[in-house]
């Protein structure tokens, strides 16, 4: 090309008119300008096709990058959901483990406790076993302390036996005077509902038996009646077995609350004496011998055994009472005799013992 155009322009210069040789030259510069400008064309073309496919292939690789960051974003999200349950479940697990660490501090706390008290307990265990050594080694001592117990209980036996048998014979004793004495008055009477023998053991005898209402003077109605009493205390006395448990028999007057204290005190004492008198000085003084036993006292309305406020209590505290008092040497020798029975050494140490532990 560059040749041709090298002759064509040669020729131009040697062409000294110039007309010819202008045209054909510009032709083939118009060749050449459309030559370049296809050229350009064939090159633009190619570049849009490149751009085309570069183009597409950038949008498709825009839309995959898209959909990536999509489904990368829906996995953020799903992520971020999930790091907010991880962080609630951390929260919630945070405070499950404060409340764990707290019932753990609690609970090692107890346990503290449980130990201080089993320690106490292994200290009282120990304890009450050397309490129970000692009260095995004492209930050893007792057992043998039992047999010499048996023993002198047995002994003890017989004089209870003993001394229950002479309690029994006193007690007869009395009750059969008491008997005997209700018994010769009411055969004399003839009317049992006059005397008897009342709750506290003495011989009750209504006012009436020896004296008139108000009056301190004996009847003579009463007189086989007291005649009748000296005979049974005669023969009472005069037994010295009987007269070994007797210290005194008491006649006793007794009145309701008529009238003022004065008044009954005296009558009460009164009637004592009239009767007492009478025991003494009648019948050929034959109860002198047992003066001594005999005395008299009056109690006025002081001892009533039934109500004031009726005629028939009022009848019932109108009375004579015969009260035969024991001995109480008699008593206490019983009892003395009771006592002095040797104990074994150990029932004495025993005792002892109570009696310091109650005392």
């Amino acid at each position: 090309m560059r040749r041709a155009y090298k002759a064509r322009s040669d020729a131009m210069v040697r062409n000294p008119e110039g007309e010819q040789g202008f045209w054909p030259s510009y032709a083939d510069m118009m060749s050449a300008v459309a030559l370049i400008l296809f050229f350009l064309m064939l090159l633009s073309y190619i570049q849009n096709l490149i751009t085309g496919n570069n183009l597409r292939s950038t949008e498709e690789n825009l839309a995959s990058t898209q959909l990536e960051l999509t489904e990368k974003e829906n996995a953020l999200n799903l992520t971020l959901k999930q790091v907010e349950d991880a962080q609630a479940e951390l929260q919630k697990i945070s405070i499950d483990l404060s409340d764990a660490q707290t019932t753990l501090k609690e609970r090692e706390d107890d346990l503290a406790e449980q130990d201080r008290l089993l320690a106490d307990q292994k200290a009282l265990l120990a304890d009450q076993e050397s309490k129970l050594a000692d009260q095995e080694s004492k209930l050893a001592s007792q057992n043998a302390q039992l047999g010499e117990q048996e023993e002198y209980l047995k002994a003890a036996n017989e004089e209870i036996l003993a001394m229950r048998s002479q309690m029994q014979t006193i007690a007869v004793l009395r009750l059969s005077i008491l008997e005997q004495i209700r018994d010769s008055v009411v055969s004399v009477m003839g009317d049992a509902s006059k005397v008897r023998i009342g709750e506290n053991g003495n011989i009750v005898l209504s006012e009436g038996v020896f004296f008139d209402v108000g009056s301190s003077a004996v009847k003579d109605t009463a007189v086989p009646t007291l005649n009748q009493l000296i005979g049974v205390f005669q023969q009472f006395l005069s037994d010295p077995e009987n007269i070994r448990y007797v210290d005194s028999i008491v006649i006793s007057g007794h009145t309701d609350s008529t009238g003022s204290d004065e008044s009954n005190q005296l009558l009460s004492t009164d009637r004592a004496n009239a009767v007492l008198g009478y025991l003494l000085n009648q019948s050929g003084g034959r109860l002198q011998p047992f003066a001594s036993y005999f005395c008299a006292a009056g109690y006025g309305e002081t001892r009533p055994v039934a109500s004031n406020d009726t005629e028939a209590g009022r009848a019932q505290n109108r009375r004579i009472e015969i009260s035969i008092i024991l001995k109480d040497d008699s008593i206490l020798d019983i009892v003395d005799n009771y006592l002095g029975i040797d104990l074994p050494s150990s029932t004495v140490e025993a005792a002892e013992n109570t009696a310091a532990q109650n005392g």
